[in-house]
């Protein structure tokens, strides 16, 4: 006989405690996840529960989710193919979209090859414990994603964190890791919760001089950084200086999955090393070919990287100057901070109530105190989308106490 999950046990008790908050929350007309779209109005606008609203929590930072091009592709793929590919990538499952796919990252990021998965989660999480074991040491930022932190913990490996961007607390890691064993720092490129961009020409130094392989999660900065939107490098005028470049294919690449792009050899490895490539589908055919050919747009299409950086910057400017605190951002993501997270949950409330769809990003996901909006601009929106989104805001944080 199973157990009964709702005796009073441990089990129970962390079960209830998520039960308890998301329904406290939805008692108070608080509770905004989860929230199916019905459709969406270009890259803008979504139709949430029958209300037309603008969108200002989007992942897709340059505006292709139904880009023709795109949809076109992928279209062609499930008259190629169908829906689906005969199993994993290492037997039946690799297709020649696959192999186009992986040819189209590898060109987009200047290295010799690439290795695609069925999300980034699984990405970072394969990469990380993939590279190293129990010999050897990862370092990382503190405010690196869950998935880079779960693969650290997974590996094995001696784990070791800095300060954000701090350079010489990351000097001071690596200084104290093991020489015997391999040493591997990973960061985000742009931090997801805050906006800000890591210290990349810095980093690279410290990790030659230390002999460190470099491993950098670009999920966020693909299409937001760099004049050609290829990333971080071109964003600092750097060369192909990164060991291990890591992406995802579901934020400015309107697809799902993630990449691995770096040596030929390192990439071959993975091939016949990595668990998440030997033993997780291959990414649908339409996925795939819709990837590849938004690599392409984004190339063909250099304006729109330059109306986003454009957008956010105007976004950034009109909150602070209204009174907002944007943290550090300097990209699409504009953190608000509001304090304590019933605040957030009340800005969230205000805003959706006047039809600007943002989000609250709460503890544990940020420190307590820390909670805030994470909105985020595309290159969708026109100047005057912006200009409604600031006045809701306005409205919004001065009937909160935010401002």
């Amino acid at each position: 006989m199973a157990l009964d999950w709702k005796e009073t046990d441990k089990l129970a008790e962390r079960v209830n405690y998520w039960i308890d908050r998301a329904a406290a929350l939805k008692e108070s007309d608080l509770y905004f996840f989860n929230q199916p779209i019905d459709e969406l109005n270009g890259n803008a606008h979504a139709m949430v529960r029958g209300r037309k609203m603008l969108m200002f929590a989007s992942y897709s930072y340059l505006g292709l989710l139904g880009h023709p091009r795109i949809n076109a592709a992928a279209k062609q793929a499930i008259d190629d193919y169908g829906t689906g590919t005969h199993g994993v990538r290492l037997l039946a499952g690799t297709l020649k979209l696959h192999e186009q796919l992986e040819e189209t990252i590898a060109n987009f990021k200047h290295t010799e090859a690439a290795i695609t998965f069925s999300s980034g989660y699984v990405t970072n999480l394969t990469a990380v414990s993939t590279l190293v074991g129990r010999r050897d040491t990862v370092i990382c930022d503190k405010l690196n994603h869950a998935s880079i932190v779960d693969g650290c913990l997974l590996s094995g490996a001696k784990f070791a964190r800095f300060k954000h961007n701090d350079m010489q607390d990351l000097e001071r890691a690596l200084q104290k890791a093991d020489s015997s064993g391999v040493k591997l720092v990973v960061v985000d490129a742009v931090f997801s919760m805050d906006g800000d961009v890591i210290n990349l020409p810095a980093i690279m130094e410290l990790c030659r001089k230390y002999r460190a392989w470099l491993m950098v999660d670009e999920a966020h900065s693909i299409g937001v950084l760099g004049q050609r939107g290829r990333g971080i490098e071109e964003h600092f005028g750097l060369g192909n200086v990164i060991d291990i470049k890591m992406g995802t294919l579901s934020k400015t690449i309107p697809s799902v999955g993630g990449y691995l792009a770096g040596p030929q050899n390192l990439i071959q490895m993975f091939k016949h090393a990595s668990r998440a490539f030997i033993f997780s589908a291959a990414l649908p055919p339409a996925q795939a070919a819709a990837a590849r050919a938004a690599f392409e747009v984004i190339l063909d299409e250099p304006d729109r990287v330059e109306t986003l950086t454009r957008n956010a910057k105007h976004f950034s400017d009109g909150l602070r100057q209204i009174g907002f605190d944007t943290m550090l951002t300097t990209t699409a993501i504009v953190p608000v901070l509001c304090g304590e997270d019933e605040r957030a949950y009340r800005m969230v409330q205000k805003c959706q109530q006047q039809d600007v769809f943002v989000l609250p990003v709460v503890s544990p996901a940020v420190p307590p105190g820390l909670a805030r909006l994470r909105s985020t601009v595309t290159a969708g929106h026109t100047p005057q989308d912006i200009e409604r989104a600031l006045d809701v805001f306005e409205t919004a944080g001065r009937q909160t106490g935010v401002i």
